[in-house]
């Protein structure tokens, strides 16, 4: 097994020769940086960087993104999918700019897991990268770091063995960085080698997208998004889809919060 003082050595190394330089590394504002991890969950980074600066200039605080119009944020975030994350932000942007949070972002790990869409890692980055605390966290390119450093040989490694290791290699001096470190040279060890990831307990295979009930969902607000309103009918003839089908999406869709019905009139809330 590797020392906890050669990996760190390891990994700031290649950090100095090859860390990369993002835009939402160089902005210390919390807003902006949980857009920007939100944007990144199931995400890959060249995307993220496309759509990251226009959807800012379009939506730049807190307060521009709660009072939006649903249709204009997930008009703004096409193209990058799971459009649950964008509706998500929105939601969290009308709690901080409520009367409990009054417009800053919670700087404590378990008031920020009360948001809607920030899970433990998403919590862990916000605290790390916007108020540079030592949280401990794991997210695809953490985990493979980990198990391609300290697990070579094992199958089935636990998040849990995996935590104890970020807690004793973590630079409580300067997390922010040390976690941007972590994360470049996880995107490195991907163009290397098979995916450590699949020896990882939590490992599942992404389904198809193509035909699946996700596909659908995002055909379906396209064209919401495009007609503003419509009726099932219209929704069935325009995707071409059978339409209990569609009448399964569009009920997840209303539960979700996406959508509104009435007298058969699909609209965005």
């Amino acid at each position: 097994m590797m020392s906890i003082k050669k990996f760190q050595k390891l990994i700031w190394g290649y950090y100095r020769e090859s860390g990369r330089d993002l835009p939402w590394r160089r902005t210390k504002n919390a807003y902006h940086i949980l857009a920007s991890e939100m944007m990144l969950q199931q995400t890959q980074v060249a995307r993220v960087l496309e759509f990251y600066p226009r959807f800012l200039k379009r939506f730049p605080s807190f307060e521009t993104l709660a009072h939006a119009r649903t249709s204009e944020v997930l008009k703004s975030w096409q193209g990058l999918g799971y459009n649950r994350r964008a509706l998500a932000l929105q939601q969290t942007a009308q709690k901080i700019t409520g009367k409990k949070h009054k417009g800053k972002l919670p700087e404590v790990y378990e008031k920020l897991l009360e948001l809607p869409g920030i899970g433990p890692a998403t919590a862990g980055a916000i605290l790390a990268y916007a108020w540079n605390q030592p949280s401990l966290f794991i997210e695809t390119n953490i985990r493979r770091v980990f198990i391609h450093s300290f697990f070579p040989k094992q199958r089935r490694i636990s998040d849990e063995a995996i935590l104890k290791l970020v807690a004793k290699t973590v630079d409580r001096a300067n997390p922010r960085e040390w976690y941007w470190a972590l994360m470049d040279y996880g995107t490195h060890l991907a163009t290397l080698e098979q995916n450590p990831n699949r020896r990882s307990k939590n490992y599942r295979r992404q389904p198809s997208f193509i035909g699946s009930d996700r596909e659908l969902r995002g055909k379906i607000l396209r064209f919401l998004i495009t007609h503003r309103f419509a009726s099932v009918r219209q929704i069935t003839r325009e995707i071409s889809e059978p339409p209990a089908r569609i009448q399964k999406i569009i009920s997840g869709l209303s539960k979700e919060g996406f959508l509104t019905r009435k007298h058969n009139i699909i609209s965005f809330i």
